[in-house]
Parts: structure tokens; C-alpha cells; sequence
């Protein structure tokens, strides 16, 4: 059942990607479809780990909202500096503690610090990771808390 739900949906979004209809675009992306599944099987075989998303479904897209909008306003913030002839950059590389309890919820956090403009994380830990700013401020360590809260109210049982 799981692997024909896969299939279906990674078809789905081969047709709705390529936006084309004709017999060997579609052949070709059943194949694809095909090789794909093929290989996750083979994976699945060799170390018979299974993610497990133990996500809030609502609480996960409401966080995509709030992550597009701090994008946003960092890319604002980013461009100022650029643009300005000073360039202000206060660079700092810091250790931000995460809460997450799963992987998942750890790998959000560390591509939504990554994805907003400015900072990187550089290296992930259980319970911490590492993370580069471009521009530190005074705010910075507690809007990456709130951050880290956001992203643990999106997990199961969080």
C-alpha cells in the first residue's frame, strides 16, 4: 500500500511539473517513478530505516507561513547591508541550542536557519548547533529561539 501510494504521488508531481501530456514524456516519467521506487526498496533492505514525520500537519504549514515572512524580512535586512556603502557586517559564529525531539524536527530548524539570508548552520549536534551570521545583532539569539519554539510546536506530542 505504501509503495503504490508513493508511486502515485511521485508521478503526480512528475505530470504536474513537467506540465507536458505527450506518450514519452509520460513514459519516461513512469520509468523514473520506477527507478526511483526501485532503488528506495534496495535501500530500505541494506539498513531498514524507516523516517518516521511526526509533524502537526496544520502547525507545520501555519510555520511555513511565519518561515516565507523571516525570509523575507532578512532578505530585506541583507540587501540594506549590501547595498550600503559601509557594509556593516558584524560577523559571529555561535552555538544555538535546539529542542527538537526528533530528527526531523532538528533537520527543519537547521534548513530554516540556513534558508533565512545571513546565516548558515555549520555544523548540527544533538542538542546544539553551530551557526554563522553574516549580521549578529542583539536580537539575533532570541529570534532564533523563537525559531526553536516554533519549529517544536510543530511535532507530535510537542
Amino acid at each position: 500500500m505504501r509503495l503504490m501510494g508513493s508511486a502515485v504521488l511521485l508521478f503526480s508531481l512528475w505530470l504536474l511539473m513537467s506540465g507536458i501530456y505527450k506518450p514519452l514524456v509520460i513514459g519516461l516519467g513512469a520509468a523514473s517513478v520506477l527507478l526511483a521506487l526501485y532503488m528506495t526498496r534496495r535501500m530500505d533492505a541494506v539498513d531498514d530505516a524507516h523516517l518516521n514525520l511526526e509533524l502537526k500537519p496544520l502547525g507545520f504549514v501555519g510555520y511555513l507561513g511565519w518561515l516565507l515572512v523571516e525570509i523575507a524580512k532578512a532578505n530585506w535586512a541583507v540587501t540594506r547591508i549590501v547595498l550600503s556603502p559601509s557594509m556593516p557586517l558584524r560577523q559571529h559564529l555561535f552555538v544555538v541550542p535546539n529542542s527538537q525531539r526528533t530528527d526531523v524536527g532538528q533537520v527543519i530548524f537547521a534548513n530554516s536557519i540556513t534558508l533565512t539570508p545571513g546565516t548558515i548552520t555549520v555544523e548540527t549536534e544533538k542538542d546544539h548547533f553551530l551557526v554563522h551570521a553574516a549580521a549578529f545583532g542583539d536580537t539575533t539569539m532570541d529570534e532564533l529561539a523563537d525559531m526553536d519554539r516554533r519549529v517544536a510546536a510543530t511535532e507530535q506530542g510537542g
